[in-house]
């Protein structure tokens, strides 16, 4: 089994002074910090996934913005990959599943932002794709959400989705469990 990491859009609009921030980003990228610490040790597939935001209303992520840049915590070294995307599911309308597959990965570690977007639905396609997947719960984070008038703390709606994930579409494991598994 040949693994690969994916970082799901640790950007700088997701922290404190950005425009989407996010509960617990700063926490989650440094956890995401020590993944790819391991997966550099060891020579392993790492790929970084960047939102560039094309919809019309936009208002984070936008092209030529401070805000769109990788967190300095999870800068890409020269000769790592990194996949940019517009929509939630990091597959669509990328080159991610051909490099993948050029690689001959078939494991996805994963961690990354938004928990209840981006995450998911990467960590489901990549499912339907035939990848096993490991979601590690706090190397991502997510916000509040509302619905139906009532409040959603963001432990919440990550707690929730992971949940959802747990099983069927991955295995969920906290960053510090995954580094020491891979001793």
């Amino acid at each position: 089994m040949k693994s690969a990491l994916l970082v799901i859009d640790i950007q700088k609009d997701y922290f404190p002074g950005g425009k989407m921030e996010l509960k617990g980003s700063a926490e989650a990228s440094l956890y995401a910090k020590q993944l790819l610490s391991r997966f550099r040790e060891r020579n392993m597939q790492v790929v970084h996934v960047q939102h560039i935001s094309n919809r019309p209303g936009a208002s984070f992520f936008l092209p030529g913005t401070e805000g769109v840049c990788i967190h300095e915590n999870v800068s890409p070294l020269d000769g790592e990959t990194v996949i940019q995307k517009h929509f939630p599911n990091s597959f669509r309308d990328t080159a991610l599943l051909e490099y993948l597959a050029k690689e001959g990965v078939t494991h996805l570690v994963i961690s990354g932002m938004m928990t209840h977007m981006c995450v998911d639905a990467t960590t489901r396609a990549a499912f339907d794709y035939g990848f096993e997947c490991t979601v590690v719960s706090n190397a991502c984070a997510t916000k509040d959400l509302t619905f139906e008038g009532k409040l959603l703390p963001a432990e919440h709606v990550h707690t929730a989705f992971l949940a959802a994930l747990n099983a069927v579409y991955a295995r969920i494991i906290r960053a510090e469990d995954f580094v020491a598994s891979t001793r």
